[in-house]
């Protein structure tokens, strides 16, 4: 998924600055970048492997099931990446924190590594079943067909896709990913 030396196989929508770069075999988000890295490939069900490492504040997403178009959140699903102990973060929803599929599903709490450390994720897509592994343990079993809310599927068209694009979908704010890789099932 990654070859640690290049961006080939990802497309940058929505850059901004230099979107991401590789730094010693990782993936990074500027500070100063971000925008959507989306795989060039498309994905229905997989199992999404990765590291990911924050610094303070630190905002960004996997977005799975992802057109190339639209908000990824919405169009597609996101699953957050986020250090949502910062303060800046103290009044969120609990949809918005860490591992949550974005404004959705929220995800179970106090399993993230502290800030400037190297985090363990799993996310499987098996159809309408979603599941997001944090360090070992489960943080998000969701059944998407579970999700009965008219108001979230109105704003969220994208549960109901079947395949798209993986990315990652940075916010401006520095995170880094590493040993990206995807088995389709």
């Amino acid at each position: 998924m990654f070859n640690g030396k290049d961006l080939s196989g990802w497309k940058l929508m929505g850059g901004r600055g230099p979107g991401y770069v590789v730094e010693k075999g990782t993936i990074v988000c500027p500070a100063d970048g971000g925008g959507n890295l989306f795989t060039e490939a498309e994905y229905d069900n997989f199992v999404l492997r990765f590291e990911f490492k924050l610094e303070p504040a630190s905002n960004n997403g996997i977005g799975i099931r992802a057109p190339f178009e639209g908000d990824a959140a919405y169009q597609g699903m996101e699953i957050q990446v986020l250090d949502d102990t910062a303060a800046v973060y103290k009044d969120i929803q609990p949809a918005q924190h860490h591992g949550s599929i974005y404004m959705v599903f929220a995800a179970k709490q106090g399993h993230q590594k502290p800030v400037g450390e190297w985090n363990q994720e799993e996310i499987t897509a098996r159809g309408r079943h979603v599941t997001v592994k944090l360090n070992g343990v489960v943080i998000v079993d969701a059944n998407l067909d579970s999700m009965k809310d008219p108001e979230v599927l109105k704003a969220h068209p994208g549960l109901a896709r079947s395949t798209g694009h993986i990315g990652l979908l940075g916010h401006g704010s520095r995170v880094e990913f590493r040993n990206l890789r995807v088995r389709k099932l």
